[in-house]
C-alpha cells in the first residue's frame, strides 16, 4: 500500500512571497491573441508550477483581473509576473535584443521537434503560443529564432493551447533542470 494521497494542507506550497523570491526557471511565456479565458488562466497555473519567469499577453490575450482567467488560475495571477503588450512582435524584437532565444511552438517547415531539441545552459529561452484557430501568427513565426513542434502521432494534430503549454514548459523546465544538475 503507502501510497496515501496527501491533503492539500501536506502540500509543500510556497507562500506569494516566498514564490517572488525563488530563482526561476530562465523561461518567459508569449501569448499570441489568445481567445480563451480558461486557456489563460491556465497557461498561468502551469507557469506558476514551473517557476515561469514571466509571460506576456498579447494582442486580444485579455488580462487579469477577469473572474473567469481567476477561475482557472486559482491565484496564480498573483504569483506569476506578467505584462500585457498590443504588438506580439515588438515583444519578440524586444526579448530579441535581450539575448532571450524565442521559440514559436507551431507545426510549419523546419520546425525542430521538442522531443529532439537541446536548451543550452545559461540560455534564456521566451515560448510563443498562437490562437486556438489560427496558431501564432506567420509573421511573428518568420521573427523568432527557432520553431519547435509537439510531435503528435495520432489523427488529430491539434492540442489544446493549456495542454501545449503544459506539454512543453515540463519539457523544457525538465530539461533546463538537468543542465543545471551536471
Amino acid at each position: 500500500m503507502g501510497n496515501r494521497k496527501l491533503k492539500n494542507s501536506e502540500l509543500p506550497r510556497l507562500s506569494e512571497e516566498e514564490f517572488k523570491a525563488a530563482q526561476k526557471t530562465p523561461l518567459l511565456i508569449v501569448l499570441d491573441n489568445i481567445r480563451s479565458l480558461n486557456n489563460i488562466g491556465s497557461v498561468f497555473r502551469t507557469a506558476d508550477a514551473f517557476l515561469v519567469e514571466k509571460i506576456y499577453l498579447c494582442g486580444i490575450t485579455a488580462k487579469p483581473p477577469h473572474k473567469d482567467i481567476h477561475k482557472t488560475a486559482l491565484g496564480a495571477t498573483e504569483t506569476v509576473a506578467w505584462e500585457y503588450a498590443e504588438n506580439t512582435l515588438d515583444v519578440v524584437q524586444r526579448l530579441k535584443s535581450e539575448n532571450i532565444q524565442v521559440l514559436a511552438i507551431e507545426q510549419a517547415e523546419k520546425a525542430v521537434m521538442l522531443d529532439e531539441f537541446s536548451p543550452l545552459p545559461s540560455q534564456k529561452y521566451a515560448v510563443i503560443f498562437g490562437n486556438e484557430v489560427k496558431g501564432v501568427s506567420q509573421p511573428v513565426v518568420d521573427a523568432s529564432d527557432e520553431v519547435l513542434e509537439i510531435p503528435q502521432l495520432g489523427t488529430k494534430h491539434s492540442l489544446n493551447i493549456s495542454v501545449s503549454a503544459g506539454v512543453v514548459v515540463w519539457d523544457l523546465f525538465s530539461k533546463l533542470k538537468a543542465l543545471t544538475q551536471d
